[in-house]
């Protein structure tokens, strides 16, 4: 890779050096918040020469993501490469009002009626038994967070940068 182009891919990784950051656990509040506020992300997934993007809907429990999918082309990176991204966002407003997140992620693909599974079809109010009754269960995809960017404008007046970068689990969750 030339110098210009090495330049431009950690242009934010640079400027995170010398920018003013956030409390982890302040930071760390802001993004669960966010999170909270919405409902539907952008699933990367990745394997060999396919790339998929998935719009799909999120829950959000105890610091995990869980999607529920019929299925498609996203699980061939699901069942090849455990790595993806999600992007959380607002409709842009204008460059003063920018709000959205990339988080870095760990996935794994949970078993259809364990603890785990009914644990999230209870917390979305879906009767086990409407599950069962379908042809093949819903698959349910966990994504565990490992890193979060969150470009935010208003934490600007919190005297930070607007972007801000967390690496997950914080120090004292370990």
């Amino acid at each position: 890779m030339d110098n210009e182009k090495e330049q431009i891919s950690n242009y934010w990784v640079n400027k995170d050096k010398t920018s003013t950051h956030m409390e982890p656990e302040k930071l760390l509040k802001h993004i669960e918040n966010f999170i909270k506020e919405h409902n539907t992300c952008a699933l990367a997934t990745s394997a060999n020469d396919i790339v998929r993007c998935t719009p799909i809907e999120y829950n959000y429990i105890d610091g995990n993501f869980y999607l529920l999918s019929e299925g498609g082309r996203k699980f061939r990176g699901l069942y090849t490469n455990e790595n993806v991204s999600l992007a959380i966002y607002e409709s842009y407003q204008g460059f003063g009002e920018l709000a959205g997140m990339q988080i870095m992620g760990k996935t794994q693909i949970i078993e259809p009626f364990s603890d785990e599974y009914n644990k999230v079809l209870e917390y979305k109010k879906i009767p086990r038994t409407a599950i069962e009754k379908m042809p093949y269960p819903m698959n349910l995809i966990k994504v565990i967070p490992t890193e979060i960017d969150f470009l935010n404008s208003k934490f600007k007046e919190e005297g930070c940068d607007s972007r801000q970068h967390l690496n997950l689990p914080l120090e004292d969750e370990q």
